[in-house]
């Protein structure tokens, strides 16, 4: 049967593009610039990484700020000239962004009357030199950086719930929005608008029901302004004129309609909001309020209420009911663990195939973020280096492919992917998600009947209890399995438990950790850490399972002078080490594509029996303490490790992988700043002479740990047994 072109459309999985995040804010005096500071300034191959994904449509800066930083007839093409012309050469189209929450050069800003003709003279300039591009967004989310800018104080001009600077910077931008297309027009007539915007949405108790609408008719303003919407019978069109904005400034949208070619929707996980008055079941910093009322205003999908729909898919349909315009997904981004990732960007491409089943001339999903960005999770206000990954994670050079890469080259290629990790849903469907749980916990956690699941050997340790407890709270199904559920040194026993849960991946968390007892035991240590992680190692390479072990600092005799990094030769001093070395070897010798973790001297919030934890109990009840001044290590953060692990494991790495929380040393350091970061003092804290060696460890690979000082402040805060 032949299908009518008009049906196939709809059949066809969306397009698949992708985006770097490129925001040039200006914050107080400072400006955050970050492809600067994720490090794409400098790496002109990210676009091949890019092509090589098969996005062949990509979000791309060609920002006002950075080419006329000092004067508008001043230009510098020469950083542009070679990626634009590098993305032509790969076959890429890029959609032109000219302000990314930005306020535009030193010379103006967002509250300047000057700023819409400003603009429209850079996208003539961009025009003019790139007149091969189709598309363009002259301001990203223009209603969301006003928020952000006049009622939030975040950005430029730092506007505190200020409607007269928050609607002036929402009207120059709209306004800027307009002439860039024309000018850009009348350099190419077919020049296309894709212009994006955060849509949420407000939910809230029935006494802030009036704030609620309130939100949800502005959060429409930029589009329709746009689309010429804003006459008089508008219900905001009274409070423009209220606060400044002139009648003849809206009938400029009214002539001459600037309707959006596609309306490109970013969403996120806190797009979606809950405004509830009872103030004191939420923590402080969701409090807020208005002129009226105080209330939290906290993310909709940790609260359990009965108005449906929420999620992307409403928010989209919403959008296509009012417009009846072309949509994108703009932005897909969580800043979260990889499986969390993956579970949001399946979430946003499972509802937008439904929605072009359906028939919404819904075009593209677009991977955001495609190198991470930096201090997010704080809207860029502060500088902690805070650091989420995308579909590459660049702390590694050059950047690493995550699974989210492999996710975005199936759906590229394909329209679909698969990985255990979506046998699960997200963190925003379970039930450990809500502020104030209800009683009964919902049944829809699993999204297939029997997920697949990792097993975990070693459940009598440390590190395999750890392992347990995070996959639970990460909806990562597993079994673990003490030594009486399965040997590691005995191969029948393996294949039995293999065969029997049949796992995606194994974590081999079981071994002999009792550095000092193995120079008398060095049968059963070397059973333990080499043979028995070779027989596992066999046994899920003819299986083609993901295999990970885990190894020590001390295969290194601490003689080099420097940290370690993982293709330093390895010198074990002792029977620990030498064990160890050689479970490494004999691993991957039967097991190539096995991930090999080296850690060291590692505490955690769960354990009493680590030197952090019994350091500080024997200082906090006034017992002395030795410590080695001598002796450097590189301390690592039990939970820190546990997750970065099974990122890995989910992006499939393999090979020697070094994860220690960054920087390296002293025991006798390490117990100081320990005390300090609880509290505690250090009067009883002797320092002793071991030896002078380091078995440091850092990686070559990738620094995916918080630095140590964050690791302890964290560890204090969340410690169950402290003192």
């Amino acid at each position: 049967m032949q299908i009518p072109a008009s049906a196939a459309a709809h059949l066809r999985p969306p397009e698949l593009w992708g985006g770097i995040e490129c925001t040039v804010a200006r914050i107080h005096d400072a400006t955050r610039n970050q492809i600067a500071e994720t490090g794409h300034l400098q790496r002109e191959h990210d676009l091949d990484l890019i092509a090589a994904l098969g996005i062949r449509t990509l979000r791309y800066p060609v920002l006002w700020e950075t080419i006329s930083p000092d004067a508008p007839d001043q230009c510098n093409w020469q950083w542009h000239d070679g990626r634009l012309g590098r993305v032509r050469e790969l076959g890429i189209s890029p959609i032109a962004g000219l302000v990314h929450h930005g306020s535009g050069p030193r010379y103006t800003s967002l509250v300047d009357p000057a700023f819409p003709q400003l603009l429209a003279g850079h996208a003539a300039n961009v025009a003019v030199r790139y007149p091969w591009i189709e598309k363009y967004t002259p301001v990203n989310e223009p209603l969301t950086t006003a928020r952000f800018s006049g009622l939030y104080g975040h950005w430029y001009p730092h506007g505190k719930d200020d409607y007269a600077i928050f609607l002036r910077a929402l009207i120059n931008q709209c306004r800027a929005v307009a002439l860039a297309m024309q000018a850009v027009r009348r350099v190419n007539p077919a020049a296309q608008l894709v212009q994006t915007e955060d849509l949420g949405k407000a939910f809230s108790t029935p006494k802030l029901q009036y704030q609620a609408d309130h939100e949800n008719q502005r959060r429409w303003l930029s589009l329709d302004l746009l689309c010429g919407r804003v006459d008089g019978q508008h219900e905001w069109y009274t409070r423009f004129l209220k606060y400044g904005i002139s009648p003849s400034e809206l009938a400029f949208f009214v002539d001459q309609p600037c309707p959006p070619d596609i309306i490109g929707i970013n969403h996120y996980l806190t797009s979606e909001r809950y405004l509830d008055h009872r103030l004191k079941m939420f923590p402080k910093y969701h409090h807020s309020g208005n002129q009226r009322d105080r209330y939290a205003d906290v993310e909709a999908v940790r609260i359990d209420f009965d108005v449906r729909p929420t999620g992307p898919e409403a928010r989209l349909r919403e959008a296509w009911e009012r417009y009846r315009l072309p949509l994108a997904v703009t932005e897909v981004h969580h800043g979260n663990t990889r499986d969390e990732q993956l579970r949001w960007l399946a979430e946003v491409w499972h509802a937008a195939q439904r929605l072009k089943a359906q028939g919404v001339d819904l075009r593209a999903v677009t991977i955001w973020s495609l190198f991470g960005c930096v201090d997010w999770n704080t809207l860029l206000t502060q500088r902690n280096g805070f650091y989420e990954s995308g579909a590459f994670d660049v702390r590694s050079d050059p950047p690493r492919p995550t699974a989210v890469a492999d996710a975005a080259k199936a759906l590229a290629t394909t329209g679909s992917f698969d990985h255990p990790v979506l046998d699960h849903a997200g963190w925003w469907h379970r039930h450990e998600r809500f502020y104030n749980p209800p009683d009964a916990a919902p049944s829809w956690a699993a999204v297939v009947a029997q997920p697949r699941r990792i097993v975990i050997a070693g459940a009598n340790g440390t590190l395999g209890r750890a392992f347990s407890r995070i996959c639970t709270a990460r909806g990562l199904e597993h079994e673990l399995l003490s030594r009486s559920e399965m040997d590691i040194t005995n191969p029948v026993a393996v294949e039995a438990a293999l065969e029997w849960h049949r796992p995606w991946a194994v974590i081999n968390a079981a071994g002999y950790v009792r550095v000092k007892d193995a120079e008398q035991d060095q049968e059963n240590c070397f059973r333990e850490n080499a043979y028995g992680a070779e027989v596992l190692a066999y046994a899920c390479a003819r299986h083609g399972i993901p295999y990970i072990i885990f190894s020590s600092d001390l295969v290194f005799d601490g003689t080099l002078g420097r940290p370690y990094v993982e293709s330093d030769a390895v010198h074990p001093d002792g029977v620990y080490g030498r064990s160890k070395a050689a479970g490494e070897m004999l691993v991957r010798a039967a097991h190539p594509d096995a991930l090999v973790i080296r850690t060291s001297a590692f505490f955690g919030p769960w354990d009493q029996y680590n030197f952090v934890h019994l350091t500080l109990r024997a200082l906090a009840e006034g017992k002395l303490v030795n410590a080695s001044d001598s002796i450097r290590v590189s301390p690592t953060y039990v939970p820190d490790l546990v997750h970065a692990t099974l990122d890995l494991l989910i992006d499939r790495s393999s090979g020697i992988w070094h994860l220690v929380n960054q920087g390296a040393i002293s025991w006798h350091e390490l117990a100081e700043r320990a005390a300090d970061a609880a509290g505690i003092a250090v009067s009883g804290l002797i320092r002793s002479d071991g030896g002078n060696i380091s078995t440091a460890l850092k990686s070559e690979r990738g620094l995916l740990l918080p630095p140590l000082e964050d690791a302890l402040r964290r560890y204090v805060n969340e410690a169950e047994f402290l003192l």
